[in-house]
């Protein structure tokens, strides 16, 4: 099953295709398929190149490593989630390492890496979802987590599968067509809500 985006203006094909389904096919993401998505993650921009992405990789060929990372799901989400071959925790540092002080881009920087490792899985023929879905003090307590390390995002990855094999309301949901807001509603100008002219002439 493909949604490509219904895109007013040219994007890269590969955004265009990329989309987040609930269902995955029963098959293993193959290692030097994770080290791409993960050298991808890798050289993403981030605030003074501090790098405060750190990754819990969870994956089916480890059962009690990956039951642990789905432990660490919303109840929402564990249902379909515990059918994808790989789950990934993400976690963003806090604080600059060069100083010490707060660092209040991390959250920032680590959606960059995501967006980088996103891209490189939709070239690579996977699927990703992505899940603000977690528990974050059980993430901390299960893996070990510093205090100077926050939970972020929780993403199931794999390869596309069969969405009738979804419950019923999942389905829905994923047959659904995808939206967005128009570039109006969050491109501004000269002052808060008032659409820039690039997008509005």
């Amino acid at each position: 099953m493909e949604k490509p985006a219904d895109n007013n203006h040219p994007i890269h094909d590969l955004l265009a295709k990329r989309w987040s389904p609930l269902a995955f096919a029963d098959r293993p993401v193959e290692r030097s398929a994770l080290l791409s998505l993960l050298e991808a993650a890798r050289w993403s921009p981030s605030s003074y190149n501090e790098q405060p992405w750190r990754f819990l990789l969870a994956t089916k060929n480890d059962p009690e490593n990956f039951a642990k990372a789905l432990s660490c799901l919303t109840e929402g989400n564990q249902p379909w989630a515990q059918n994808a071959p790989v789950l990934l925790l993400t976690l963003a540092s806090t604080k600059f390492e060069r100083n010490g002080k707060p660092n209040r881009h991390a959250f920032h920087d680590v959606g960059l890496a995501i967006g980088s490792l996103t891209l490189q899985a939709t070239e690579l023929g996977l699927v990703l979802h992505q899940m603000a879905g977690i528990i974050p003090d059980k993430v901390r307590v299960a893996f070990g987590v510093p205090e100077s390390f926050d939970p972020v995002t929780a993403i199931a990855i794999g390869y596309p599968g069969d969405a009738g094999q979804l419950p019923p309301e999942l389905q829905k949901r994923e047959s659904s067509p995808r939206a967005r807001r128009p570039l109006e509603s969050f491109v501004f100008g000269g002052r808060f809500d008032e659409p820039s002219s690039v997008v509005s002439g």
